[in-house]
Protein backbone atom coordinates (compact mmCIF):
# COMPACT_ATOMS: atom_id res chain seq x y z
CA UNK A 1 0.00 0.00 0.00
CA UNK A 2 1.69 3.18 -1.21
CA UNK A 3 5.04 1.40 -1.08
CA UNK A 4 4.57 -0.07 2.40
CA UNK A 5 3.56 -3.65 3.19
CA UNK A 6 0.10 -4.13 4.72
CA UNK A 7 -1.29 -7.35 6.09
CA UNK A 8 -4.94 -7.89 6.99
CA UNK A 9 -7.87 -10.26 6.56
CA UNK A 10 -10.72 -9.34 4.25
CA UNK A 11 -14.23 -10.64 3.82
CA UNK A 12 -14.79 -12.38 0.46
CA UNK A 13 -17.17 -9.63 -0.69
CA UNK A 14 -15.20 -6.64 0.64
CA UNK A 15 -14.49 -4.01 -1.98
CA UNK A 16 -11.06 -2.43 -2.20
CA UNK A 17 -12.54 1.05 -1.72
CA UNK A 18 -14.06 -0.12 1.59
CA UNK A 19 -10.72 -1.48 2.80
CA UNK A 20 -8.92 1.71 1.81
CA UNK A 21 -11.37 4.12 3.41
CA UNK A 22 -12.80 2.18 6.36
CA UNK A 23 -10.02 -0.29 7.11
CA UNK A 24 -6.91 1.78 6.42
CA UNK A 25 -8.20 5.34 6.82
CA UNK A 26 -7.11 6.35 3.31
CA UNK A 27 -10.07 8.62 2.68
CA UNK A 28 -8.60 10.43 -0.31
CA UNK A 29 -10.12 7.66 -2.42
CA UNK A 30 -13.72 8.80 -2.75
CA UNK A 31 -16.98 6.89 -3.09
CA UNK A 32 -19.23 8.51 -5.65
CA UNK A 33 -21.51 6.18 -7.53
CA UNK A 34 -20.63 2.68 -6.26
CA UNK A 35 -21.09 1.41 -9.82
CA UNK A 36 -17.78 2.26 -11.54
CA UNK A 37 -19.23 5.14 -13.53
CA UNK A 38 -17.78 8.27 -11.91
CA UNK A 39 -14.08 7.50 -11.34
CA UNK A 40 -13.77 9.12 -7.91
CA UNK A 41 -12.48 5.82 -6.49
CA UNK A 42 -9.64 5.27 -8.99
CA UNK A 43 -6.41 3.89 -7.54
CA UNK A 44 -3.51 2.15 -9.21
CA UNK A 45 -3.16 -1.59 -8.85
CA UNK A 46 0.20 -2.84 -10.11
CA UNK A 47 0.65 0.40 -12.04
CA UNK A 48 -2.72 0.34 -13.80
CA UNK A 49 -5.62 2.59 -12.88
CA UNK A 50 -8.64 0.67 -11.60
CA UNK A 51 -11.95 1.65 -10.06
CA UNK A 52 -11.64 0.39 -6.50
CA UNK A 53 -15.42 0.16 -6.08
CA UNK A 54 -15.33 -2.67 -8.63
CA UNK A 55 -12.30 -4.56 -7.25
CA UNK A 56 -12.54 -7.08 -4.46
CA UNK A 57 -9.92 -6.56 -1.77
CA UNK A 58 -8.94 -10.23 -2.01
CA UNK A 59 -8.18 -9.88 -5.73
CA UNK A 60 -5.63 -7.16 -4.93
CA UNK A 61 -3.74 -9.46 -2.55
CA UNK A 62 -0.04 -9.47 -3.34
CA UNK A 63 -0.40 -6.47 -5.62
CA UNK A 64 0.94 -2.96 -5.28
CA UNK A 65 -1.84 -0.50 -4.52
CA UNK A 66 -1.21 3.22 -4.86
CA UNK A 67 -3.68 5.81 -3.62
CA UNK A 68 -3.75 9.58 -3.78
CA UNK A 69 -2.12 9.69 -0.35
CA UNK A 70 0.99 8.16 -1.92
CA UNK A 71 1.26 10.79 -4.66
CA UNK A 72 2.82 13.60 -2.66
CA UNK A 73 6.49 13.54 -1.80
CA UNK A 74 7.73 12.83 1.72
CA UNK A 75 8.20 16.57 2.12
CA UNK A 76 4.55 17.15 1.26
CA UNK A 77 5.23 18.52 -2.22
CA UNK A 78 2.66 17.87 -4.92
CA UNK A 79 3.40 15.42 -7.72
CA UNK A 80 4.10 16.90 -11.14
CA UNK A 81 0.54 16.21 -12.29
CA UNK A 82 -0.99 17.65 -9.14
CA UNK A 83 1.09 20.82 -9.49
CA UNK A 84 0.20 21.14 -13.18
CA UNK A 85 -3.50 20.77 -12.40
CA UNK A 86 -3.14 23.42 -9.69
CA UNK A 87 -1.38 25.81 -12.04
CA UNK A 88 -4.02 25.33 -14.75
CA UNK A 89 -6.94 25.54 -12.29
CA UNK A 90 -7.86 21.93 -13.08
CA UNK A 91 -9.51 21.43 -9.71
CA UNK A 92 -12.48 23.24 -8.30
CA UNK A 93 -14.51 21.43 -5.68
CA UNK A 94 -11.85 18.69 -5.60
CA UNK A 95 -14.15 15.69 -5.15
CA UNK A 96 -13.16 14.10 -8.46
CA UNK A 97 -9.51 15.19 -8.27
CA UNK A 98 -8.00 12.18 -6.45
CA UNK A 99 -9.48 9.74 -8.98
CA UNK A 100 -8.43 11.92 -11.89
CA UNK A 101 -4.88 12.25 -10.58
CA UNK A 102 -4.60 8.48 -10.19
CA UNK A 103 -6.04 7.75 -13.66
CA UNK A 104 -4.24 10.56 -15.48
CA UNK A 105 -0.99 9.80 -13.67
CA UNK A 106 -0.84 6.55 -15.61
CA UNK A 107 -1.18 8.52 -18.86
CA UNK A 108 1.51 11.02 -17.86
CA UNK A 109 3.86 8.21 -16.80
CA UNK A 110 3.31 6.33 -20.06
CA UNK A 111 4.23 9.35 -22.17
CA UNK A 112 7.25 10.57 -20.16
CA UNK A 113 9.74 9.18 -22.64
CA UNK A 114 7.73 9.60 -25.81
CA UNK A 115 5.28 11.71 -27.68
CA UNK A 116 2.79 13.89 -25.82
CA UNK A 117 -0.82 12.78 -25.95
CA UNK A 118 -3.11 14.85 -28.12
CA UNK A 119 -6.07 16.72 -26.67
CA UNK A 120 -8.51 14.08 -28.03
CA UNK A 121 -6.38 11.32 -26.46
CA UNK A 122 -6.43 13.09 -23.09
CA UNK A 123 -10.20 13.56 -23.33
CA UNK A 124 -10.62 9.89 -24.22
CA UNK A 125 -8.55 8.95 -21.15
CA UNK A 126 -10.88 11.13 -19.05
CA UNK A 127 -14.07 9.34 -20.15
CA UNK A 128 -14.19 7.27 -16.96
CA UNK A 129 -13.85 10.28 -14.64
CA UNK A 130 -16.81 12.61 -14.17
CA UNK A 131 -16.36 16.23 -13.14
CA UNK A 132 -19.21 18.68 -12.71
CA UNK A 133 -17.11 21.77 -12.06
CA UNK A 134 -14.23 22.23 -14.50
CA UNK A 135 -15.64 21.46 -17.92
CA UNK A 136 -12.38 19.49 -18.40
CA UNK A 137 -10.64 22.28 -20.37
CA UNK A 138 -8.34 23.19 -17.49
CA UNK A 139 -7.78 19.50 -16.69
CA UNK A 140 -6.64 18.88 -20.27
CA UNK A 141 -4.25 21.86 -20.05
CA UNK A 142 -2.92 20.50 -16.76
CA UNK A 143 -2.24 17.10 -18.28
CA UNK A 144 -0.51 18.72 -21.24
CA UNK A 145 1.67 20.73 -18.84
CA UNK A 146 2.48 17.64 -16.77
CA UNK A 147 3.35 15.60 -19.86
CA UNK A 148 5.65 18.35 -21.13
CA UNK A 149 7.39 18.50 -17.75
CA UNK A 150 7.70 14.70 -17.60
CA UNK A 151 9.24 14.60 -21.08
CA UNK A 152 11.70 17.35 -20.11
CA UNK A 153 12.79 15.29 -17.10
CA UNK A 154 13.22 12.05 -19.08
CA UNK A 155 16.87 11.12 -19.75
CA UNK A 156 18.14 12.16 -23.17
CA UNK A 157 17.37 9.60 -25.81
CA UNK A 158 14.47 7.99 -23.96
CA UNK A 159 11.58 7.55 -26.35
CA UNK A 160 13.67 8.57 -29.36
CA UNK A 161 14.43 6.07 -32.11
CA UNK A 162 17.93 4.66 -31.90
CA UNK A 163 20.35 5.64 -34.62
CA UNK A 164 21.36 2.53 -36.51
CA UNK A 165 24.05 2.26 -39.12
CA UNK A 166 25.03 -0.77 -41.08
CA UNK A 167 27.98 -1.46 -43.31
CA UNK A 168 28.14 -3.35 -46.56
CA UNK A 169 30.75 -6.00 -47.18
CA UNK A 170 32.79 -3.29 -48.91
CA UNK A 171 32.77 -1.17 -45.74
CA UNK A 172 30.32 1.46 -46.99
CA UNK A 173 27.79 2.83 -44.51
CA UNK A 174 24.12 2.45 -45.41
Amino acid sequence: MNGRPEQFSAQPNELLVERLRDGLGLTGTKVGCDTGQCGTCVVRLDGRSVKSCLVLTASAAGGEVATIEGETTRGGELSGLQEALRQEHGTQCGFCTPGMVMALGELVDSTAGGQAPTEPEIREWLTGNLCRCTGYHSVVRGVQRACAAARAEAPAGVGEPAAVTASTAAGQEV
